[in-house]
């Protein structure tokens, strides 16, 4: 599943992109892509336009130009979820730019595009059928993102104070709590991992068990983990690409995620692979305690 960096570098990209350019025309090729009916999807989307896109975690949230009863397209790329942007020259020359692509699109993944009064479109692609789009008003927006989001990395709300009180009255494990939305926003299997073996901390260790100096490591780690990601334009292993259809280049810089059996690149110990938390969690029994 794209997380935080995937997420945001999309939404970076798009912003440039599509950001009050006129929707012209949408073509929904899977009801099931869209969690409103179909013509009021269109109704409000036709002859509209993004001011611009915000994120909240894995959730992306589009600013309607005219908002009446609903204010904001919110999309969400699960597992397989894709959103790929061609430019009209692009387009003209077979869905591909001067660069060489991952995905050309529309291809048979393809579950909704919009094409823009300027010739580009835009396409939402999805292997699983898990994404979704759908329109929300300004209040439901804000509902669904104060009762399923917590506090959001990389923003002036993510203060180490915040962060702390996170800790507290909690019997869970670290990885655990790294993975719970309503507590931090974005941060999924992948970089619970990296952010894990940054601070050289078990995943499996339980929070109570921490000492403060080892709550600030993890603080710090999650900032510059998530920023070097964002640098890196996402970390690519299955579906993840870019606005361009480009993979993230992250994976080239990864130290234990998908890593196991080979050795770590500080100790030359072995990466091991675990179950915990319901998930595949990679770690260095040298370097994390």
């Amino acid at each position: 599943m794209p997380e935080l960096p995937e997420v945001e570098t999309i939404r970076r990209d798009l912003e440039k992109k599509i950001a009050g350019e006129k929707i012209k025309n949408i073509e929904i090729l899977a009801t099931k892509s869209v969690h409103n009916k179909s013509t009021d999807f269109l109704n409000v989307l036709v002859d509209n336009n993004f001011k611009h896109i915000e994120r909240r975690g894995k959730l992306l949230m589009f600013a309607l130009d005219k908002a009446d009863k609903y204010a904001f397209l919110l999309v969400h790329l699960k597992m397989t979820g894709q959103l790929i942007y061609r430019n009209k020259k692009q387009l003209l020359a077979g869905g591909h730019s001067q660069t060489a692509m991952v995905t050309n699109v529309p291809n048979k993944f393809t579950r909704v595009f919009f094409t823009f009064n300027d010739g580009g479109q835009l396409f939402f692609n999805d292997l699983r059928r898990f994404g979704y789009l759908k329109l929300v008003s300004k209040e439901e927006k804000e509902k669904i993102v104060a009762n399923n989001f917590g506090i959001e990395p990389l923003t002036p709300d993510f203060t180490l104070e915040a962060f702390v009180r996170l800790f507290k009255k909690r019997q869970t494990n670290i990885k655990a709590l790294l993975l719970n939305q309503k507590l931090i926003s974005g941060i999924g299997n992948i970089y619970a991992d990296e952010i894990c073996f940054c601070a050289k901390i078990l995943p499996t260790r339980k929070i109570i068990d921490l000492s403060s100096l080892e709550i600030k490591k993890l603080y710090k780690c999650i900032e510059d983990v998530l920023k070097i990601a964002i640098a890196n334009r996402g970390t690519t292993f299955n579906n993840y690409v870019d606005s361009d259809g480009q993979s993230g280049s992250h994976i080239n810089f990864l130290n234990v995620y998908g890593r196991d059996g080979e050795k770590c690149k500080y100790c030359k110990g072995v990466i091991l692979k675990i179950k915990h938390a319901g998930r595949g969690t990679h770690f260095c029994s040298k370097c994390q305690k």
